[in-house]
Parts: structure tokens; C-alpha cells; sequence
């Protein structure tokens, strides 16, 4: 099972709340899960209804069966005080960096320093292990960026790995980019059932399958429901018809209803069209695709609980089928990008301990 679930989509596809109620689903049964995120707009928050997050992880949730969801939204400049502290030991003098003014230059100048400490950053919660060498969360969740810039925010460190050939900096962003190309990740997108969300995630899986990184299901959001039976709709009806069977269903003013009704009609059927036609491409590129219906009385906490439920029940603990390339073995990978050992280079520190007092 991918330890790693990367949600990402089309801005106003629901991207946040599909991530939440994923995390919420993962920690069924007693399972503990960590819910990320990454772009600083403490969505987190507004979906479990809470205060802005702080820099840390927090029990957000609990899951039935008892299980836990913590959640982190990562400060970049706080994640590199956790990094300079990790590798090079600077303590004190980190944060004289930050009171200088250091950190931010490097945050804000250079994106792509950035990227690599938010992905570095989950990289280490799901390799993190407690005192008895368990893993402290069963499942790291990432509400990452929209799918227009999940490709390259995922590949930076291969960039960074290039750039710095050798020491902490290379051996790091080569040992996340491991993680993120092996099969203990999975990338999920967020779509609708229309044409241009629906375009932008076969975009998306393309550009994920090139970079070599692990496509997994595709997780269609806000499904209206079918008031007709597949096969029930009719072609056109005439108006006069209409206005008879009005008639002789005892209605009044028949003559004023048919208009109405015929309108509604025509729309339901061109948006039924819309979406068989939407669910056809969707079928066409050989992902799972998972379906989570409209919440018709507006999205909130028990939505999200509910909305879980859908997940569970579509299968989301297991594993989908191979997602990029060809799958050969255990954390072996045919195809498009780099292939992932399933262990760091050698030399490259251990990111599996945390710092005192980090661990929730």
C-alpha cells in the first residue's frame, strides 16, 4: 500500500476536501494518518472547521474505528530551520539566519528551494519510525499543488539532485525523489465531470506517466445525482403530447407546465451526454476512477466524514494496479523516469529520526 498520497487537481475541483476525507479514510480501523499541507492557504483548517494550523503535526480527527488524523501545514522557512538543524547541526545559528533575513531570501528567491523542503519535509513524516522502529504514520496525505504544477513541484529535487552532485543537499533531494518515483507513492487527481477538468487531468496523468512518477486513481468529485435509469431518457416529445399526459394525469394548467417541463428535460439530457462523454475519456486512461457525489446540502464536517465513507467503500486501502510503466517487481519500475531501489543512496543521512520532540 502507497505510503504516500499525493491529491492534487484542477483549482475548484475540491482538491482540499477530496484529501481530507482520504485521510480520514486511510485511519479507519485504528490506522494513523498525517494530512500535509503545502501551499499556505490553511484549507486544512477551514475543512475540519478549526483555528489556522501552526507550524507542527496535530491531531485534527478521529476516524471510526478509533484511528487518528494529524495534520501539518509546513512553513518553508521553518522546514529549512528543521533542515539546516538535520544535516548540518547549525541549531542557534539558524536562527540567527532567519533573524537576518536569510531564510526568507532563500525561500522567496530561489521557488524551487522552496519545493524541495515541502516535499522533504513529508518525505521525512512517512519514513519517520518511534522508539520501537514502527513507523509513526501508517499514511502520509499531501494536498499539493493544482494539476498544472504537480509535475514539476514533485521532479525538483531531480533538478536539485542535478545541480548539487555531491554532499547532504544532493544525497537528500535524491533520496526524496526515490520515495516519490517507487511504489510507496501514489499521485491521485481531482476532477469533475466536465470538459476542461477533465482535460487538464489527462494533461496531468501524461505529464506524471513522462517524469516517471506513480499515477494512481483518478477521483471524480461533486457526481450530480441520475434522477433517470441508464437508457430511460426519451428522445424529443412533443409538446402537444406532453400537455395530454398532463391532462390525464388529473394535473392543471397542463398547457403552462409542458413548456417548463420540456425545458428541464432538454437540459438534463444534454448534461447527461456531457458526462457520458466526460466518463468515457476518463475511462480511456487506464486509471481507477473512484466517483464522490454532490453534497446537495453543502460541504461540511460530516460531509467530509461521509464522503469518506464513499472512499472506504470504493476500495481506497488498497492497492490500485500498476501505475507507471510496467511494474516488475517491488519497488521496481519499467518506463518513463527514474526507477526507486526502495532504499537511500549510500551516505545519505537518515531522515527517519526526528528531532526531539517532533514526533506527536
Amino acid at each position: 500500500m502507497s505510503r504516500l498520497q499525493v491529491v492534487s487537481g484542477k483549482g475548484g475541483t475540491g482538491k482540499t476536501t477530496v484529501a481530507a476525507a482520504l485521510a480520514l479514510a486511510l485511519a479507519t480501523e485504528g490506522r494513523r494518518t498525517l494530512l500535509v499541507e503545502v501551499e499556505g492557504r490553511q484549507g486544512i483548517a477551514q475543512v475540519f472547521d478549526t483555528e489556522p494550523l501552526p507550524y507542527g503535526e496535530h491531531k485534527i480527527a478521529v476516524a471510526p474505528g478509533g484511528g487518528e488524523v494529524f495534520a501539518l501545514a509546513i512553513d518553508p522557512e521553518l522546514a529549512l530551520l528543521d533542515y539546516l538543524q538535520m544535516f548540518y547541526r547549525l541549531g542557534s545559528a539558524g536562527r540567527a539566519l532567519k533573524k537576518m533575513g536569510a531564510i526568507d531570501f532563500a525561500t522567496t528567491v530561489a521557488p524551487g528551494v522552496r519545493d524541495v523542503l515541502l516535499t522533504g519535509k513529508a518525505a521525512e513524516a512517512v519514513r519517520r519510525k518511534d522508539k520501537q522502529g514502527r513507523h509513526v504514520y501508517d499514511h502520509v496525505v499531501m494536498d499539493a499543488p493544482p494539476t498544472g504544477r504537480i509535475t514539476r513541484f514533485l521532479g525538483v529535487n531531480d533538478e536539485v539532485a542535478g545541480l548539487a552532485r555531491i554532499g547532504p543537499v544532493h544525497h537528500q533531494a535524491q533520496s526524496v525523489m526515490h520515495l516519490l518515483k517507487s511504489s510507496r507513492t501514489a499521485v491521485h487527481l481531482v476532477t469533475l465531470l466536465e470538459e476542461m477538468p477533465v482535460q487538464e487531468t489527462a494533461d496531468g496523468i501524461a505529464e506524471l506517466r513522462a517524469a516517471g512518477l506513480p499515477v494512481g486513481r483518478v477521483l471524480v468529485n461533486m457526481v450530480r445525482p441520475a434522477p433517470l435509469a441508464p437508457g430511460a431518457l426519451a428522445g424529443d416529445v412533443p409538446r402537444a403530447a406532453l400537455e395530454a399526459a398532463l391532462t390525464a394525469a388529473g394535473l392543471p394548467r397542463a398547457g403552462t407546465l409542458a413548456g417548463p417541463l420540456l425545458a428541464l428535460g432538454e437540459e438534463y439530457g444534454e448534461r447527461h451526454a456531457l458526462e457520458a462523454a466526460q466518463r468515457a475519456r476518463l475511462a480511456a486512461l487506464g486509471r481507477p476512477v473512484l466517483e464522490l457525489p454532490l453534497a446537495p446540502e453543502g460541504m461540511d464536517l460530516a460531509a467530509v466524514y461521509r464522503m469518506a465513507k464513499d472512499l472506504r467503500g470504493q476500495g481506497v486501502a488498497e492497492e490500485p494496479p500498476s501505475r507507471s510503466g510496467t511494474t516488475t517487481g517491488p519497488g521496481t519500475t519499467t518506463g518513463p523516469g527514474t526507477v526507486d531501489p526502495g532504499t537511500p543512496d549510500p551516505g545519505t543521512p537518515d531522515p527517519g529520526t526526528p528531532d526531539p520532540g517532533r514526533t506527536p
